[in-house]
């Protein structure tokens, strides 16, 4: 027997119109801020992805070599796919791109619940417009989203890079000489929460020059960072660390200013999420991040929390593109968003027609048939018995594939002109002639009454 690899999944009928409720959801609040749906190819050529990432990722790739030689991969994430579109083929559009994006990815990793080799990616992309409003604009739009999920236990985190690379270039560690790495090391550390790795850095601080006042407020600074209450600010904190008239000093603070100015419109544009914290410790581990970037996550998945994260960046100028950077966006994990919304106990409430299953029973299709063409013309989605099983087997299939109204029409009906159409729901039955005007009318006055 052929299996399914490993890392991937099978998505049956009740499966997949979840995942479509869910996607529908995520489109709406897309379109609902002005963006606009883009789809790139499945695989692509591997220096795309070494080009962003460097040589070390194609571990992780499905990476191939075609019949022409070609090096190429399955694509391991979203955003890179649609800057290499912009660039190829968007450059006379209309400025800022806003899009949207939702597709497979493909990673060879460790397979587990809630990661996956063959995963799925809803991602947005702002290009083209910069500063705190198209912060705010994303932000808000991320926050839409989650609200759009259902689910009530989550929480944002909203960083700086810019702000904490420039706290910790003003320690002393300013990437020259032998500290190259130093501040890259230092925010790795504070990312993944090891802050005992990150002070052991400083053991001696004063061989490295760093005076014990500036110590002071570099734990403050960090020991501050997830709180939202005035005692304890990160923001009011990095104010008191970027205090002087030097150039570079100026720059800082106009960073948090800008900062500042994206918090207070994300207030404005969208709701209010169960738990937002400014945390500047979060670097979202991607060298190409520059400025404001932010996590959701979702306790009860917890060592996977994770469900979106995302922020500023410059990546056009890789494609010949430097006038649009930088650039804003996010990406949601799908899968983990659906995992979070099944132990949460959440379901979307599918917003699709109403569905009916005809069941023809006898010598009566040549009337019936135009009766289920008609119907399907008016918008209405029909499921035709098509089997000749008996009723009360082709009531348990009605009734298995999840339809709102059963139609029956028999020989003695089509006698009759008129025949009966039940709500499954509560059973609640009208009759109707058998015309197609007004089988139509108690269709709608069924469904809209449910």
């Amino acid at each position: 027997m052929v299996e399914r690899p490993r890392g991937t999944r099978d998505f049956g009928v009740n499966e997949m119109a979840e995942r479509l409720t869910l996607e529908r959801a995520l489109d709406n609040v897309a379109n609902s801020h002005g963006y606009n749906r883009v789809q790139t190819p499945i695989f692509e050529r591997l220096d795309l992805f070494t080009a962003k990432s460097g040589p070390e990722v194609v571990n992780q790739l499905y990476a191939f070599k075609d019949r022409s030689d070609r090096d190429l991969t399955l694509r391991p994430e979203l955003t890179a796919p649609v800057m290499r579109m912009v660039a190829d083929s968007m450059r006379a559009d209309a400025k800022p791109y806003r899009l949207s994006y939702f597709g497979q990815c493909f990673r060879y990793e460790e397979s587990k619940k809630g990661r996956y080799r063959e995963f799925y990616q809803y991602g947005i992309e702002h290009i083209g417009a910069s500063g705190p409003l198209v912060e705010a604009e994303v932000i808000a739009l991320a926050i839409r989203m989650m609200q759009a999920t259902g689910l009530q236990d989550w929480s944002v985190r909203i960083g700086h890079v810019g702000i904490l690379r420039n706290v910790l270039e003003q320690a002393g560690m300013d990437d020259s000489g032998d500290s190259k790495d130093f501040v890259g090391d230092a925010m790795r550390l504070l990312d993944k929460g090891d802050n005992s790795g990150f002070w052991g850095m400083f053991d001696d601080n004063i061989a490295m020059d760093i005076g014990d006042e500036w110590m002071d407020l570099l734990q403050k600074f960090v020991s501050a960072s997830g709180k939202t209450e005035r005692e304890g600010d990160p923001i009011e904190t990095a104010r008191d660390m970027f205090q002087g008239d030097a150039e570079r000093l100026k720059i800082c603070r106009g960073q948090l200013d800008d900062f500042e100015a994206t918090i207070g419109a994300v207030a404005a544009l969208a709701p209010t999420p169960p738990k937002l914290e400014i945390d500047f410790t979060i670097s979202r581990g991607l060298d190409y991040y520059t400025g404001m970037v932010f996590e959701f996550h979702v306790p009860s998945l917890r060592g996977e929390s994770q469900v979106l994260g995302g922020g500023s960046y410059r990546l056009m100028h890789l494609f010949d593109q430097p006038d649009l950077d930088p650039c804003c966006g996010f990406g949601l994990g799908f899968d983990r968003v659906l995992l979070a919304m099944e132990n949460e106990g959440v379901r979307l409430q599918n917003q699709e027609r109403g569905q009916i299953a005809v069941i023809p029973l006898g010598d009566v299709h040549t009337q019936v048939l135009p009766i289920v063409g008609g119907l399907r013309n008016k918008g209405h989605i029909v499921h035709l018995e098509v089997r000749d099983r008996g009723l009360k087997r082709a009531m348990r299939w009605a009734n298995g594939i999840g339809v709102n109204l059963v139609m029956i029409i028999g020989e003695r009906d089509i006698e009759s002109g008129k025949i009966e159409i039940k709500r499954l729901a509560d059973g609640h039955i009208i009759q109707s002639k058998i015309e197609l005007e007004s089988i139509d009318d108690v269709v709608r006055t069924l469904l809209n009454t449910e």
